[in-house]
Order: C-alpha cells, then sequence, then structure tokens
C-alpha cells in the first residue's frame, strides 16, 4: 500500500520539476523578452475603462498554456498575481505556483519515506509549499517600505517643480528620474500612462491600485480634488510630504516606547524552543517521552496551539497603527 503511494507521488514531482527547468531555460536563454512581456503584463492587467479592447485586460500568468489555462479562470486570481508584482520578483505567478506544489510534494514524498506518519508529512509538506510564497511576501514587504520611505522626498521634488512652472506629469518625470525602484519605476509607469493617452486621475488611481502605500491614497485623492476644484497644488503637496515625515517621527517613538515589549515577547517565544534543546541534549530518555508517547503528543500540539495564540496576542497589545 505504501509503495503505490510513493510512486503516484514521484511522476507528479517529477513532471513539474521538467516544467520548472523548461520554464528556467526559456528565461535563460531569452532574458530581453521576459523584460518585454513584464512590462506588457504590468500594462494589460490594470483596470481600463469600457472604451479600451478586451486585448489589453488579457493577461499572462504563466508561460505554461495549461497552467494558464487553469488560472485566468480562478476568481481573485488578478490580486494574488498583483501581490507577486508588488514584489518585483522576476518570475510571474505561475512559476511560484508551480513551485510551491513541486517543493509540497517533495516534503510529502519525503518525509513519509522517513516518518512514515501522514500527519507529519503534510505538516512538512504545509511548511515547504509556503516557502516561495513567503519569500514574495518577504520581498514585497521590503519593497513596499522602500516606497513609503522615498514618498516624502519625492513628493518634495514634485512640489519644488511645481513652484518653479513644470506641469504635473514634469515633476512626476522628475521624481521617476531621480529615485531608484520601487518609488521611480512606479512613478515612470505612471508618467508612460499619461504620455500614452491616458488622463492623470485615471493614471494616478491605476498607482494608487499597484502600490500598497495608503499615503499614496492620500497624495492621488489630493490631486484628483485639486484638478477639479482648483488651489495651490505644491502647497497641498508639500503639506502631505510634512504630514509624512511627522508620521515617521511618531512610528520611531512607538518602537522605542514599545521595544521592551517586543522583547519580552521575543524571549517568551524563544524560551521553550531553548529549554526543549537543551533537555534533549543532556537527557534525551526524559524528553523522548514527550514525542513518542501519545498524550505527550497531545501536550505538546497544544501547547504549539497555546504558544501561537499567545504569539497572536502579543503582536495585537504591542502593534500601534498610526
Amino acid at each position: 500500500m505504501k509503495i503505490p503511494i510513493i510512486f503516484g507521488l514521484v511522476f507528479p514531482v517529477c513532471l513539474l520539476v521538467i516544467e520548472l527547468v523548461f520554464y528556467a531555460y526559456r528565461a535563460i536563454r531569452n532574458p530581453d523578452r521576459e523584460k518585454v512581456r513584464r512590462r506588457l503584463r504590468a500594462l494589460a492587467s490594470m483596470e481600463h475603462g469600457d472604451d479600451v479592447p478586451d486585448i489589453l485586460r488579457n493577461s499572462m500568468l504563466s508561460d505554461v498554456p495549461l497552467l494558464n489555462g487553469i488560472l485566468v479562470r480562478i476568481p481573485g486570481i488578478q490580486r494574488l498575481e498583483l501581490y507577486v508584482r508588488q514584489a518585483n520578483v522576476p518570475y510571474r505567478l505561475g512559476f511560484f505556483i508551480l513551485l510551491t506544489i513541486v517543493l509540497a510534494l517533495i516534503g510529502l514524498t519525503a518525509s513519509y519515506h522517513v516518518t512514515k506518519t501522514l500527519v507529519v508529512s503534510v505538516a512538512v509538506a504545509a511548511v515547504l509549499g509556503m516557502c516561495p510564497f513567503l519569500y514574495v511576501r518577504v520581498k514585497r514587504t521590503h519593497r513596499m517600505q522602500k516606497f513609503h520611505r522615498q514618498l516624502p522626498d519625492s513628493l518634495d521634488l514634485i512640489a519644488r517643480a511645481l513652484r518653479a512652472g513644470h506641469a504635473f506629469s514634469s515633476g512626476m518625470k522628475l521624481a521617476a528620474d531621480e529615485f531608484d525602484d520601487p518609488l521611480g519605476t512606479e512613478f515612470q509607469e505612471t508618467v508612460d500612462e499619461i504620455n500614452f493617452g491616458n488622463d492623470v486621475p485615471g493614471a494616478l488611481k491605476n498607482l494608487a491600485r499597484r502600490v500598497d502605500c495608503p499615503d499614496v491614497k492620500y497624495f492621488v485623492v489630493s490631486v484628483i480634488i485639486q484638478r477639479e476644484t482648483g488651489g495651490n497644488l505644491a502647497e497641498i503637496i508639500e503639506k502631505i510630504a510634512h504630514l509624512i515625515r511627522e508620521r515617521f517621527k511618531l512610528q520611531g517613538k512607538i518602537r522605542v516606547l514599545s521595544a521592551e515589549g517586543r522583547l519580552s515577547a521575543g524571549i517568551l517565544i524563544l524560551i521553550p524552543f531553548v529549554f526543549v534543546t537543551a533537555i534533549h541534549f543532556l537527557n534525551p530518555g526524559y524528553i523522548s517521552t514527550l514525542f513518542s508517547d501519545p498524550i505527550g503528543r497531545m501536550i505538546a500540539g497544544s501547547a504549539v496551539v497555546m504558544m501561537a495564540i499567545g504569539v497572536f496576542v502579543i503582536k495585537r497589545m504591542i502593534a500601534f497603527k498610526v
């Protein structure tokens, strides 16, 4: 019974590995084509008005036609694709989905072969399967944080350009040329949309959709309202930049005041693992009962669940939104 299960898992793993190797070969052989496709895909996946042909809204989620056909039929997949695009990784959504399946199957097969326990094998497969999107999440978080740090200086630059007599799109172009990724890349894409015929409010709304930053939404709303009602746009943008910097200062004070709580939370989380590791090396027979006996495994599982609840509660206690 166990051998057919293993053979049944080896075949899809080998098939997916071949697909990944083929995908990597195409990406390495034609790097310029991949850059062009990424740019076209970014423009095609935006939300446009009804007067735009449908062909502009079609986007390739994977170079594998079968997988792409499956993904485009999944509701809400565009939001996950936007999540991957915000991380600015050099691969498409389909690659990470394939990699997730491959790692999960490898973890399930290998752990089942070693432990012969289905629950442990499923847990290992889940952990390995989450690794690709955890990587995407880390890249996305760092990129959005860097964008947030660049935003006040870019707004000051746009405001100075407006005071010097430049148009708003020219100020956006100056900021795009002055700053590197992510702000320079996103602003340049907005400028390109304006140059290719999209109106300024529409291009700014697309910017707010692409970037996960609340301050960008304030900036976009302010510019759109100013274009409809009038006013000193340079002064408005300068005040937004000042407000963002003051928020940075307040967040720094909060981090200092909550440092003790975060340190205590880290120590409380690490203590059980440190003690278990120390006892395992000092007296292996004493701690082995916790994992070999059914009641011990139940107690260990309950402890892990309670620790997870405690981590969630502590995180909520020390997290302050400004």
